[in-house]
């Protein structure tokens, strides 16, 4: 098997489990462990997992000109994404997290042309358009009355925020991706994280009642921090060695499919005229704003 075909395979299967993860973590939040205290454990156990493969890994020196870059990178990666994720999911709904962070690719355009020089053509920028009417739909108009999503339009901006931060990462992780191993990049990502996470997560991870937390419960949580965090960023930067970041980016357009069929079978979700509207407007402008423009032959 090609180096090329395991790349699209870990970036599939990167995209499954972020698929199902939208309800298997909704599953446990906030009764058994609250979303911030949720990151603390994530970015901790990712960060033991690589500094213990890492030795399986060329022996590696940051130089001093990345660790800025590398600082930014937790930042948007591993503190911004995952604590406005898991906030927002806790406040929303598993459909609407796996319709909204299908916006990343969005953001990754427009970033690029403020940042790269890109040129934004009339199909990217009818897309971007298409793409926040889409999300905003959700933030406005998809309000319901659920227990156990207490505040959905705030919950909706948060996973804006998560899917624009997380679009930031792909741009500026990018040369660095280029220039060390994926479990040297890894392993510091993950533990500059807990330092920056650790004075907004620590309250919440002390307030766990781990001798009563049942079985299922832990196995959710093993789920999110082994397979949500460490397989995903794995199978992600592995992805990135072989193919292109607009390649792997496009994966995330399976999320809300296996989101969406994993919530309605586990009855976790529904689905309603708004979230099928606003969702066929997302698609519809992520897929305008990520379609390369053809070649001008005259």
């Amino acid at each position: 098997m090609s180096k090329r075909t395991l790349a699209i395979l870990a970036a599939i299967g990167a995209t499954t489990i972020y698929g199902i993860n939208h309800t298997v973590a909704k599953g446990v939040m906030p009764t058994y462990v609250q979303p911030f205290g949720f990151i603390l454990l994530r970015v901790t156990g990712a960060a033991i997992l690589f500094w213990i493969i890492s030795i399986f890994g060329p022996k590696e020196k940051i130089e001093r000109k990345d660790w800025g870059r590398i600082l930014a990178c937790s930042a948007l990666g591993m503190v911004i994404n995952m604590l406005s994720f898991f906030k927002g999911l806790q406040l929303s709904t598993p459909i609407n997290s796996a319709v909204l962070v299908t916006i990343t690719p969005i953001i990754v355009v427009i970033l690029s042309a403020l940042f790269l020089s890109e040129r934004i053509t009339l199909n990217k920028g009818l897309g971007v358009f298409l793409g926040f009417v889409g999300a905003l739909g959700l933030i406005l108009f998809g309000v319901e009355i659920r227990q156990d999503a207490p505040n959905i339009p705030f919950g909706n901006f948060l996973l804006i925020v998560n899917a624009s931060s997380y679009g930031a990462y792909l741009i500026v992780v990018k040369k660095l991706i280029e220039k060390y191993h994926p479990f040297t990049l890894m392993k510091w990502l993950f533990t500059i994280a807990i330092v920056i996470n650790l004075p907004i997560t620590l309250p919440e991870v002390m307030q766990m009642d781990w001798a009563n937390i049942p079985l299922w419960a832990y196995g959710s949580i093993a789920f999110v921090v082994i397979g949500t965090t460490f397989t995903t960023y794995l199978f992600n930067v592995f992805a990135l060695t072989q193919l292109k970041a607009s390649t792997v980016g496009a994966f995330v357009y399976l999320q809300p499919l296996v989101g969406i069929i994993f919530a309605l079978i586990a009855g976790k979700d529904h689905l309603t005229l708004i979230k099928v509207a606003a969702t066929a407007l997302v698609f519809i402008g992520v897929y305008l704003a990520s379609k390369k423009p053809k070649p001008n032959l005259g």
